[in-house]
């Protein structure tokens, strides 16, 4: 019986982990740049840009390649540090887990 209390409070932990981790992914907010700032990207936790800006002198070199490539460097970059940060919180809130007396 014991064990079962244990089990169910540990059930109570993770869902309201799981609930602090999606209102902390829905506040997340991340920036990254390419072409020393040329093109500039954020990106919210759920991995959706909200905002692209691109500095005019991008297009004076008509140079269209090299405007995808650096839209693509900020956009993977901008998900890399979503992930980064999503791995952060998550072991963060791991952590304040208890599984003590369940062995």
């Amino acid at each position: 019986m014991k064990n079962l209390q244990q089990m169910q409070q540990i059930m109570k932990q993770v869902q309201q982990m799981q609930e602090q981790l999606q209102r902390q992914l829905d506040e997340l907010v991340v920036e990254a740049s390419a072409g020393g700032g040329m093109v500039t990207v954020r990106m919210n936790g759920q991995k959706q840009l909200t905002a692209v800006q691109i500095e005019a002198e991008v297009f004076a070199s008509k140079d269209v390649e090299m405007l995808q490539d650096l839209i693509l460097a900020a956009v993977n970059e901008a998900s890399r540090r979503v992930d980064e940060q999503l791995a952060t919180r998550v072991g963060s809130l791991a952590s304040e887990l208890n599984f003590s007396g369940l062995a």
